[in-house]
């Protein structure tokens, strides 16, 4: 269908004008739409898609809702609907959040710069004095070059100034890029506001204008527009601290240095006080130690006893050091599970309180030394959970140079919930010596690998545009949800793999291989690492998984095997040695085999000199 004849979706009387609402997400169009509209509204679906679009009548005109997106584009379904919408209308009722002008007017400059008559309903005005804002909407108009009306929708209030306003909306102040180059093409399109499109390199539009244009525009474009939002904003928005509320101020104290480094430094001191030592010491203390590792554990050695030889392989397999029905439902039963679901607690009580964006803003500008922004921050903390999930999500990342660098850092030195859990078991009876030792390697090692890896890469890191939203206290409801889910989906993850490890151990153990390779590695874990020759184990372990690795020291620190020193030195190893293989294939998978290549050789170059220099200094 032509973006242009909108008679195919709904009959549109002759010489009506047609009223089109637009806007972000959740910003209250529905509210404008049906104060408008009233009773007159009918559902049709658009030719081509899943999606439907509500239209009526005001007055003479018409008017038509699009669905809440955040540019103007061919990325998915309802961009092209709102697209095609927009395209089609006389008048753009662009109705935009007033607390979260940064990311809403990026939509409104990009509907200016098609040409199109604008007014904005800046709504939620109610927010914004709870936000401790002002907002100068005379100099916004003029900034603009459009009509802004105050609005509080919900409430009633703007409603009729806008209704009024209709009448005379007018075309906004476009970009100088666009005024340069729109004359090229706007000669080669139908409709004189899809030549922006053109010039953002939209190939449908592209496509069926049958344009040639070979300038790449695109992110200049994007570019010059977030330069022009984000100068509107340092011109008309201003704080009012007076009029803010707790919420509003403490959000605000967590992304200023001065404030927010204290914050995060108590809530990391926090976690570590429920899940290093509460999870992992007394609760795990008891699921462990008493439950499996006790009443569990003679269970089964009863039940088999009768039935099997536990010298044998069988017996091995399944009720020996590494078994089946052994090891394996312990570590993850009595070990693990208590400390991933501690974990999942804590990060869904952050994520729903709205304190995880603030945390990405708080540290863009120490990431920008490692070559990445403050968005990196997201697969960071997911890595802390699981490294496989957190890899896929460098996707978000605005460069192959970023998520590449991100990558190496997952892999390397974010140790997931598991292995952290296992970790933080081992490091707490130590005391705080030792566990700063064990923090400050890791945490030097982040830093140098990824600064090392800024200076060599070649380009920049992208710029942080995120949405801050409002604080609020987590819902019990939805952090128990979350938190089981991921729980559940840990245990399916982990079940499987740790099972096989299990396997794999013990037929190298029963084979006589496991002995021939801690003899290779003796000279690097004895003589480098000045450990016991046995930590190879956990070593191989951890090639499985991680916190398998991690669980596996957990025997040698029970037998005497380490001392306190050996214990960080073997730490440190273990979360700074290659990614499990479940993570392995996910990067792989993300980044090209050369990379991915790069990435497994330096995890393992990395983790030994790493350990071998801090095993000189301590041991």
């Amino acid at each position: 269908m032509s973006c242009h004849d909108l008679n195919t979706v709904v009959e549109i009387p002759e010489g009506s004008k047609k009223i089109v609402l637009v806007g972000n997400p959740n910003v209250g169009k529905s509210v404008f739409f049906n104060a408008l509209t009233g009773m007159y509204v009918d559902v049709s679906n658009f030719p081509g898609t899943t999606v439907d679009i509500s239209h009526g009548k005001y007055k003479d005109d018409f008017v038509m809702d699009t669905p809440g997106v955040y540019g103007v584009s061919s990325f998915n379904d309802e961009e092209k609907v709102a697209r095609d919408v927009i395209l089609n209308g006389d008048i753009i009722l662009n109705v935009v959040d007033a607390v979260h002008l940064e990311r809403d007017l990026f939509l409104t400059q990009q509907i200016i710069d098609m040409g199109k008559p604008v007014i904005v309903a800046l709504n939620m005005m109610d927010d914004v004095k709870r936000n401790g804002m002002n907002i100068d909407i005379k100099q916004l108009s003029k900034e603009l070059g459009v009509k802004v009306i105050a609005t509080t929708a919900i409430k009633g209030e703007g409603i009729e100034d806008v209704k009024n306003a209709l009448c005379c909306a007018t075309s906004g102040n476009q970009l100088n890029i666009v005024k340069k180059y729109i004359p090229a093409v706007e000669n080669q399109v139908e409709v004189a506001s899809e030549a922006l499109l053109v010039l953002e390199e939209d190939e449908n539009v592209i496509s069926r204008n049958n344009v040639t244009f070979n300038d790449k525009l695109r992110e200049t474009i994007y570019m010059e527009r977030r330069r022009k939002v984000d100068a509107i904003i340092n011109k008309v928005v201003s704080e009012n601290t007076q009029g803010a509320s707790f919420k509003t101020k403490l959000g605000r104290w967590m992304v200023q240095p001065l404030t927010g480094i204290p914050i995060l430094a108590f809530t990391l001191f926090i976690m570590y006080q429920l899940i290093g030592v509460f999870v992992a010491q007394t609760v795990v203390g008891v699921t462990e130690e008493v439950i499996m590792g006790t009443y569990y554990n003679n269970f089964i050695m009863n039940l088999f006893s009768g039935l099997i030889v536990e010298e044998s392989f069988i017996g091995q397999l399944l009720i020996g050091e590494f078994g089946l029905f052994t090891m394996t439902p312990i570590y993850l039963l009595g070990l693990l599970l208590p400390l991933v679901v501690g974990f999942y607690l804590i990060l869904s009580a952050l994520e729903d309180s709205g304190y995880l964006p603030r945390i990405a803003t708080l540290v863009d500008r120490m990431l920008m030394s490692l070559g990445l922004n403050g968005r990196a921050v997201i697969p960071m903390i997911l890595g802390f959970g699981c490294v496989t999930m957190a890899t896929i999500t460098t996707r978000l990342l605005g460069s192959k140079r970023e998520r590449f660098i991100a990558t190496m850092l997952l892999g390397l030195a974010i140790p997931c919930s598991a292995q952290i859990g296992v970790i933080a078991g081992l490091v707490a009876p130590l005391g705080f010596k030792y566990t700063m030792i064990y923090v400050i390697t890791i945490f030097a090692v982040f830093v140098i690998v990824g600064t090392l890896l800024n200076k060599v890469m070649p380009g920049k890191s992208t710029d942080l545009l995120i949405d801050l939203p409002p604080l609020r206290l987590p819902q019990l409801s939805n952090v128990l949800k979350k938190t089981y889910t991921k729980s559940v989906m840990f245990m399916k993850e982990a079940g499987p793999l740790f099972a096989l490890g299990a396997v794999i151990i013990t037929v190298m153990q029963y084979t006589g291989a496991l002995d021939g390779v801690i003899g290779v590695f003796a000279p690097i874990t004895q003589g480098f690492l000045k450990l016991d020759p046995r930590v190879a184990t956990a070593f191989i372990m951890g090639i499985v998984r991680r916190d398998f690795g991690a669980a596996g020291l957990d025997s040698l620190v029970k037998a005497g095997l380490l001392s306190p020193p050996q214990i960080i030195v073997s730490l440190v190893a273990i979360t700074l040695f290659v990614p499990c293989i479940a993570a392995i294939m996910v990067i792989f998978k993300e980044r090209s085999w050369q990379e991915s290549v790069g990435i497994w050789i330096g995890s393992f170059v990395i983790s030994f000199l790493t350990a071998g220099i801090l095993a000189q200094i301590i041991i």
